[in-house]
């Protein structure tokens, strides 16, 4: 599912900004808590790992879709 996941991303990477409306924004940042989720189980077994991973993820992901 993972692989998907990162695939699904791949492929529409630049369609959910939050200059594209309500609803794309809202897919955009889903995607973005979908992503850090991922990566927090991916990488449980090492909690500071895991919380730097998926904290970094959000702040990245949701400024970029905040600037795009």
């Amino acid at each position: 599912m993972r692989i998907t996941w990162f695939a699904w991303l791949a492929k529409h990477f630049g369609e959910y900004g939050y200059s594209e409306g309500l609803w794309r924004a809202a897919i955009g940042t889903g995607a973005v808590l979908v992503t850090a989720a991922l990566l927090w189980l991916a990488l449980h077994r090492n909690r500071p790992a895991a919380v730097a991973a998926a904290g970094l993820t959000c702040a990245l992901g949701i400024g970029w879709l905040a600037f795009h």
